[in-house]
Order: C-alpha cells, then sequence, then structure tokens
C-alpha cells in the first residue's frame, strides 16, 4: 500500500549510492566516520512513512482575542442568557436554529451549510481547570496543552513533531503568518512561516539562509506576560499574537539545502495550482486559499495552522462579531468547497480555537469581558457531526466569577484529533492521557 511505502529522501539517496557503493572502501576514514553517521541519522529520517502527501491533513484555526462564544453557538431560547444579554442578546428570529434551544450567529450560514451536510461538530463548553483570563497566558495554555498552573517550554504541535515526525521535511508544519505559533516549538524544530510564498526564499549559505527567515520573523518574542488574569483589554487582538520563546531559525539554518528545497517547492505550487472556490479578500480567506493550494499541489505537510484576529470586543460588539463570523464562516466553507474540487476533503480536518470566551453578562459597553469556557468547531467529511458536550448552565448560582463552566477539557479534544485523526499516541505529546473525544 502507499502508505507502507518508505519515502526516499536526499540523504536516503547518499546512503544508497555513497555508502552501499562497493568503493566505499576508498574513502578515508574521517570520511567515512561521517558518512556512518550520515547513514544512522538517514535510517532514523526512515521511520516517518506518511506525510500531508499521502495522509490525513490538521489545519488549526485560531480565533484570537477570545471569542464571545455565548453568541456564536447562541442559547436562544435560555431566559437566563436574555436577562443576562438585555442589548446583545439574540432571539430566535436572528439564529440559525440547530435544535429548539441553541442555534449558529445568523453571519455563519457556511457553517450552518457545513452542519446540516454532516460536516461540522460543534464541541460545547470547552475550557480547562482554574481558567486564566490573560490573552497572553490563556494562549499559552491552549498552545503547550499545559496545566493553568505549569509553563510549559514547547508546543502541543512541536512534541507532535518531536514524538511521531522524525526526519521528516522542513514543511512538515506550515504557519501562514509573520510569526512562528508557540504550538510549533519543539525540542527538535520543525515547521516553516510565512505570509507571501514569493518572499519564501533561503541561500544556499547557511548564514544568509538565516538572516533570510529572520526578515520574515522580525517582529521581537515577547518575554513578558503583561494582563496576567486582570480580564483587562489589550485593544482588539491581531491574528498571530507574538509568543513566548525564541525565534525558530535554528532548524533552517541547520538544514539550509533542505529548506532551499522546500522554499522552490512552496513557490512552485502556489505559482502552479488554480484554486477552485472563491474567498473572502480577507486575512483568514487568502491564508486559507494558500493553505489550499499547497494541499492540492501535495505539499508533504501534516499540520498547517492560521490565524484570525479581532474577537477582544469589549465594546460594540455586534458589528464586530458578524463581521469576524461572517468571515470565519465564508472562509472556511470556500476552503471546503475548494478541498472539495480538488478530491482532498476526506483528508483534512479543521479545528478552531479561542484563548477564552466572554462573562456571561453584557458590559456597559456593548460588548462582553474576558471568560473561561466557549466552543470549538471541527469540520471535515469523516467528523462526529452535530452537537458534542454540554452547553454549560448560564443559572447565577452555577457561574463563577461571572463565567461559565467547562464541560470539555480543550486536551481531551486534541487527544482525539491525535489519536483518531493523526494516528498517534496522545499521552507522549500531551504529557498525560487524557480520554479523546469522539470528534471523527
Amino acid at each position: 500500500m502507499k502508505n507502507e511505502i518508505t519515502l526516499q529522501t536526499r540523504r536516503e539517496f547518499l546512503r544508497r549510492t555513497v555508502l552501499g557503493s562497493s568503493l566505499a572502501w576508498t574513502v578515508p576514514a574521517f570520511l567515512a566516520n561521517t558518512f556512518t553517521a550520515l547513514d544512522s541519522a538517514a535510517a532514523d529520517s526512515a521511520t516517518q512513512i506518511v506525510t500531508g502527501k499521502d495522509a490525513t491533513i490538521l489545519v488549526v484555526l485560531q480565533m484570537a482575542g477570545g471569542n464571545d462564544g455565548i453568541n456564536t453557538v447562541v442559547p436562544y431560547a435560555n431566559d437566563f442568557y436574555h436577562k443576562a444579554r438585555p442589548t446583545i442578546g439574540l432571539s430566535g428570529e436572528k439564529v440559525l436554529k440547530l435544535n429548539g434551544e441553541v442555534g449558529l450567529h445568523s453571519a455563519m450560514k457556511g457553517f450552518k451549510e457545513l452542519y446540516d451536510g454532516g460536516q461540522l461538530s460543534v464541541i460545547q463548553g470547552v475550557g480547562y481547570p482554574n481558567p486564566n483570563r490573560s490573552h497572553f497566558r490563556s494562549t499559552e495554555i491552549w498552545q503547550t496543552a499545559s496545566d493553568s498552573q505549569r509553563v510549559e517550554k514547547y508546543g502541543w504541535v512541536g512534541r507532535y513533531f518531536d514524538s511521531a515526525c522524525a526526519g521528516a521535511d522542513p514543511t512538515v508544519g506550515v504557519t501562514i503568518g509573520s510569526q512562528l505559533p508557540q504550538s510549533f516549538f519543539a525540542a527538535k524544530p520543525k515547521g516553516i512561516v510565512f505570509n507571501n510564498p514569493q518572499n519564501y526564499r533561503f541561500m544556499a549559505n547557511g548564514q544568509e539562509t538565516e538572516d533570510s527567515y529572520k526578515k520574515l520573523n522580525d517582529q521581537e518574542m515577547m518575554t513578558e506576560h503583561p494582563d496576567e488574569n486582570s480580564g483587562g483589554s489589550i485593544g482588539m487582538l491581531p491574528a498571530g499574537m507574538p509568543m513566548t520563546g525564541g525565534k525558530a531559525v535554528d532548524f533552517i539554518s541547520r538544514t539550509a539545502m533542505d529548506a532551499q528545497h522546500s522554499s522552490d517547492e512552496v513557490r512552485a505550487i502556489a505559482a502552479k495550482i488554480q484554486n477552485q472556490a472563491v474567498y473572502p479578500g480577507s486575512q483568514l480567506g487568502n491564508g486559507l486559499k494558500l493553505v489550499a493550494k499547497l494541499i492540492g499541489g501535495g505539499l508533504p505537510t501534516r499540520i498547517y495552522y492560521v490565524s484570525q484576529g479581532g474577537y477582544d470586543t469589549h465594546t460594540n460588539q455586534l458589528g464586530s462579531q458578524q463581521r469576524l463570523l461572517g468571515d470565519l464562516s465564508e472562509s472556511v466553507k470556500a476552503f471546503t468547497d475548494d478541498l472539495k474540487a480538488q478530491g482532498n476533503m476526506g483528508r483534512v480536518l479543521v479545528m478552531t480555537f479561542s484563548e477564552f470566551g466572554r462573562r456571561v453578562a453584557e458590559n456597559a459597553n456593548g460588548g462582553t469581558d474576558h471568560g473561561a469556557a466557549a466552543p470549538m468547531f471541527i469540520i471535515g467529511n469523516k467528523v462526529k457531526a452535530g452537537l458534542l458536550g454540554r452547553y454549560p448552565s448560564l443559572a447565577p448560582g452555577d457561574l463563577f466569577q461571572g463565567d461559565v463552566k467547562y464541560n470539555v477539557d480543550f486536551r481531551s479534544v486534541y487527544a482525539g484529533v491525535l489519536e483518531n485523526w493523526l494516528k498517534t499516541k496522545s499521552e507522549p505529546v500531551l504529557g498525560k492521557q487524557f480520554t479523546p473525544l469522539p470528534v471523527v
């Protein structure tokens, strides 16, 4: 079978031609030792027998800023909801009903089509114990899959790369943006990041390679955590917030030849493949449009990462969220239409997340403040479609400091994706065993 065929790499070619040659006895001892070490590394690299060319693909979509999940999956029939939100609450006539109790925001027509077509799973009440209301710290928790009281150095995607993707090309992970997300941080860094594939170029010289990569990532990483659990606003957060850590240049500078090959491949695919759906002209729409091209062109990527910003809606939420959710819904629907036209829809899973939800009660400025649990969305042909989990209680006596309580730990969602979609054990990635949510 195709998945059982070990992928041939440049190192494997070296091993077969130089090391396996009958002339190997003529190689001086110090070179022989070097080639032996390369042979060992090449043998290790051959353990990854599937890539995004021939296996499942995950697209992680970040909704940065803390999306108000209560006005996204709306409990329109709940009296507590309308009492807590006399101004921004949405009536049954203003939602896309999923059943007699909840519905999607009216801007999410594309998501409703996916839901009706059995391609959308709505996971209700997702969060984690002892939630943090800081944008930076809560995003870090989601990116690293850590407990709220523990700081992790590496991201959950990076640990997946370390655990399951030894020997993979740099393009095993691709971020569309200007900053590598903390979720990609790994002991053995993998993954590339770019906005425009035409600017994704690397020179043959290692130092020039590093300098070129730095120019794509010239925003300094943040080393402080302002806004620690205060719940205060830091403005309309953009997508791709900077994360604590360092620039991911080490891996690229160590593997300049691989990086050059990858950059050529990315640019060739982007120039050659034509999209077969109409996308919004937004940052998210353009990001997913590019991901669809790379998937259609056979880039060997297992995980793509895209983001959409602006969800920190402390003021005038109705108009802002209408625009953002409309963009989200239209962009994802165009992406799925594109993949369907390619014949790749069955291989791709999209997973959304936001660092937290919002408080139940509206504030005095027609918005909502930082909260806790919120819904996640999983999109794909093979998802367990419908509503998963319980909608959190909005009764005042059931709230904690004005927040709904979570019903599903987000790491159970990650575990379900890792084990049932990416086909790898979740415990080495997440640090402990979580019951996998049956998302597929």
